[in-house]
This record gives C-alpha cells, sequence and structure tokens, in this order.
C-alpha cells in the first residue's frame, strides 16, 4: 500500500482532474493483474534433507526444483455508481516441481521434470468504492465462485481434476488514475477449499498488482 500511495504521489501532479461526473460516464472497467504466490511457497518447497545414510539399494522419491508461476488474473467491473460496481474475475495459478529419485547415499537416479498442479477460479465480484479523488480511488471489494484444481497428480478418489468453493476479498485497494487508464495496489487474499486433506489456497494472492482502463 506505501508503494501505491507513492506512485499516486507522483502521478498526481500531471493526471488529468477525474471529476465525480467523469468517473461516473466512464462505467466500464478492466484490468490485469499479478499476484503473489506466498502461501503455495510456504508449503509446497524443497526437502530440507535427503537421505544419505542408508544402502544404495534403497530408494527415495522427493519433489525438488518447485517453480512457483505466481497468479495472473483479469477482471471486468461495470460500475453502477460512484460508490458500488458488479463484475467478474478469472485468476490462474500453478506450481510446477521435479520428481526425483535417488538411492540410499543421495545419488540421483532419475528425474521427471513434468510435474504440476494448476488452480483456475472464476467468480463474479463485487467492489465499494468508499473514498473517491480526482487522481486517486480507495476500494474494498469480494468475489466468490469456483476452483478448478487440476494437474499431473490425482487425489484419493483418482481424480486428477476437482472442483471447490473460491472466495476471494480485496480488505483495501488503492488505485492511481491517468485520464482513462490506472495502476492499483490491492492487500487481500484468495482461498480454495475443498476438503481438510486438499487444500488448494489458503490466504493466497495476498498482495496484488494491476493496470487497467475505464470507458
Amino acid at each position: 500500500m506505501i508503494i501505491s500511495l507513492c506512485v499516486a504521489a507522483v502521478w498526481s501532479p500531471t493526471a488529468k482532474a477525474e471529476t465525480k461526473t467523469d468517473y461516473l460516464f466512464q462505467r466500464n472497467e478492466i484490468r490485469i493483474g499479478w499476484g503473489d504466490q506466498l502461501f503455495e511457497s510456504l508449503v509446497w518447497h524443497n526437502p530440507t534433507s535427503i537421505t544419505k545414510q542408508m544402502p544404495t539399494s534403497a530408494q527415495y522419491t522427493y519433489k525438488e526444483r518447485y517453480r512457483h508461476n505466481q497468479h495472473l488474473w483479469v477482471e471486468y467491473q461495470y460500475r453502477f455508481n460512484h460508490w458500488f460496481s458488479l463484475g467478474g474475475m478469472m485468476d490462474m495459478s500453478s506450481v510446477g516441481w521435479d520428481l526425483v529419485t535417488r538411492d540410499g547415499k543421495g545419488n540421483e537416479l532419475a528425474r521427471d521434470k513434468k510435474n504440476y498442479f494448476y488452480n483456475l477460479a472464476i467468480m463474479p465480484t463485487v467492489r465499494f468504492t468508499y473514498f473517491h479523488h480526482p487522481n486517486v480511488n480507495i476500494y474494498s471489494g469480494l468475489g466468490a465462485g469456483i476452483d478448478i484444481n487440476g494437474g499431473t497428480e490425482v487425489d484419493g478418489k483418482g481424480n486428477h481434476t476437482v472442483c471447490a468453493p473460491a472466495l476471494n476479498f480485496t480488505l483495501v485497494g488503492i488505485s492511481a488514475n491517468y485520464k482513462r487508464w490506472f495502476c492499483a495496489f490491492d492487500y487481500g487474499g484468495l482461498y480454495a477449499l475443498k476438503d481438510m486433506n486438499a487444500i488448494y489456497m489458503l490466504k493466497s494472492r495476498m498482495l496484488n498488482f494491476s493496470i487497467g482502463a475505464r470507458f
């Protein structure tokens, strides 16, 4: 949020003043964004130790070299008035890793680099803009929908692809505006829970950066 406030401060002197009437006239908004995978990096990470004290005839399988590809998302909003808008969002994220087989001395025997899972979240969203300034907007938002989880692994029933309820919220967001264009920073979270043994996302995408246009 501090970064976005700095951006807004730099941007404001050169930005075209946007009145509340202009803001209402530009009822359509579309944005594309990037979000973090802090949760995924904490849960799915490289092994802290590799067995090296067993006979070479023993074999162990490790998940190594995790690749956290972060969140990419797109959202559309239609503004009904200066404080309320309704729309939809689609978010895509994935994690890849190597499946490595080692002997009891830690020597690599085989490596499979084509392992991954993905999450595709689709949901309607609402946004509440509670502070409007010619060059800065501050808002909160909420979304609820479905998450589609798939990849190379299977669940306990042998399914590669399963669905779960998903929830996204924006605790606070701030945008810096220049004519019809804007950049924004949001703080919130994205959740998707199938059951207690298959947590897809828990407090993922806490930090979001996006750019967009209103028309």
